[in-house]
């Protein structure tokens, strides 16, 4: 009997690029567990897609992937192609990759040894009872899998499969170009695409759509081509967190051609590197945001108080230029909400974003009679990245497993409720601040994005809101974690 979904999932321990300490527990016993010759490792590499995949024999640097292309129904011509691809992609970006069709694999053991599992174009009924436990128990453990395409198409009767794919394929129409709507830019899957991203695939429809339970980082505009019977709601990729793992989805991926086009290799990478834990992105399901900032509503309601500008670009990056300046939203004053945004370092750069203070074109009422949540990742604890500026000094491990390095994006989540202010950071709270300060008061005020100097080049986009419902009085807000 297969367990059913669970749609409440724990947050992984993660590890960025930067090569930070290991979290996941599973990763303790690796060296227990991995113990042959090394020479093992160059063939495995080296092994044909039927092959059985066996565990690396010693510890290594660098995420290692498995990519499984087992079918038991219709075989798509482009899993060649696709384990070429990502074969490739983990020798130019640091990763190894082994591929297999033999579901023998799947045993506790020799999953421990990967980062991350790619489901490529997988069909039918591809794993039996002891190796879906298995699988279970890895992604339990804090594994990672990517879809790609008919791994939609798979595993019907596996209930825990279906939450961890998050949709099932039902159909779907001739292949032809369409309009895909970017909805996530910061996660690293779709970072690199404007907010429209044109090309031609075979477009799946699902049995249902996934967006209650997951991040939609992509949909389809089922008006650009023929055949969706989705409607305005047509998530094409996507990501989540399930019962302690990552799960990255994509519905891309069908024609041979999509291997050899670098926007879709660049957006499978993304959705790799986020399974296995070498990036980092807020998966968190986000649904009744406004937008308040991005390339469709400009800059309307906002000013800027002080020196120093914002360049907007085409796709709606906002980048500072020069300062100690405020760009802060004059619309409406604020009291209890949610504010997301997507912001990124160039390198050793300074920034933040305030919230709570009054109405003002001098950007020091800000510093005084508001907060700063900080953008510097390398200043003292008190002033760092995700600290509230010389008040609170982040959670800095649980900071340092979110943070993203400079030159990628992250996402922060602000939240005031009442007098109580927690920070995200790519999904993982890092900051919960209460104040006590008689002079500021978060309970009605302002949001402003800070342009900080000459020195200090900082990126944002996608700044969106949430009312939340007014916390109760004395009360610290709900502190709940769903967005």
């Amino acid at each position: 009997m297969r367990r059913t979904p669970d749609t409440t999932s724990g947050k992984p321990q993660s590890r960025s690029l930067v090569r930070r300490p290991v979290q996941r527990a599973r990763r303790a016993g690796r060296s227990v567990l991995i113990a042959a010759a090394s020479a093992v490792l160059l063939t495995l590499s080296a092994a044909a897609p039927g092959s059985a995949a066996t565990p690396p024999d010693h510890p290594r640097d660098g995420e290692h992937v498995l990519v499984f292309s087992k079918t038991a129904g219709f075989r798509h011509d482009s899993i060649p192609d696709g384990i070429a691809a990502i074969r490739e992609l983990g020798a130019e970006n640091g990763f190894t990759v082994d591929a297999t069709e033999d579901a023998a694999v799947f045993t506790p053991e020799k999953l421990a040894a990967y980062d991350a599992v790619v489901f490529l174009s997988t069909t039918g009924d591809v794993l039996d009872d002891p190796q879906q436990a298995a699988f279970e128990d890895y992604i339990e453990k804090g594994g990672g899998y990517a879809g790609v395409h008919a791994a939609a198409d798979t595993e019907y009767d596996w209930p825990w499969y279906g939450g961890l794919v998050g949709a099932w394929f039902d159909s779907h129409p001739l292949i032809q170009p369409a309009t895909v709507e970017v909805e996530d830019r910061a996660h690293p899957a779709t970072s690199h695409l404007g907010e429209e991203w044109n090309r031609t695939d075979e477009w799946y429809n699902y049995r249902s759509s996934p967006r209650e339970n997951v991040r939609v980082l992509a949909a389809l505009d089922e008006s650009s081509y023929l055949g969706g019977n989705m409607g305005e709601d047509h998530p094409i990729a996507w990501c989540r967190e399930y019962e302690g793992g990552r799960s990255f989805y994509t519905g891309n991926g069908h024609t041979k051609e999509s291997y050899a086009d670098e926007a879709f290799r660049t957006h499978l990478l993304g959705g790799i590197r986020w399974a296995s834990g070498a990036a980092q992105a807020d998966c968190r399901p986000e649904n009744g945001y406004t937008p308040v900032y991005d390339s469709g509503t400009g800059l309307e309601g906002w000013k800027q108080a002080g020196p120093g500008h914002f360049e907007q670009a085409e796709d709606g990056t906002l980048t500072t230029v020069g300062g100690m300046g405020l760009l802060w939203y004059g619309t409406e004053q604020l009291s209890s909400y949610s504010l997301k945004f997507d912001w990124r370092m160039s390198g050793d750069d300074n920034s933040g974003v305030f919230v709570g203070f009054p109405a003002s074109d001098d950007p020091w009422t800000a510093v005084d009679q508001g907060y700063e949540i900080q953008i510097d990742a390398s200043d003292v604890p008190e002033k760092t990245t995700g600290s509230v500026y010389g008040f609170q000094s982040a959670d800095l491990e649980a900071r340092d497993r979110a943070l993203n390095p400079p030159g990628e994006w992250n996402t922060y989540e602000i939240r005031v409720e009442g007098e109580r202010l927690q920070v995200w950071l790519n999904g993982v709270r890092i900051n919960d601040f209460t104040n006590t300060d008689p002079v500021r008061s978060l309970t009605d005020g302002h949001i402003g994005l800070q342009n900080h100097g000459d020195e200090d080049e900082v990126a944002f986009r996608d700044v969106r809101l949430r009312e939340l419902a007014p916390a109760a009085p004395g009360g610290r807000g709900g502190g709940g974690t769903g967005s």
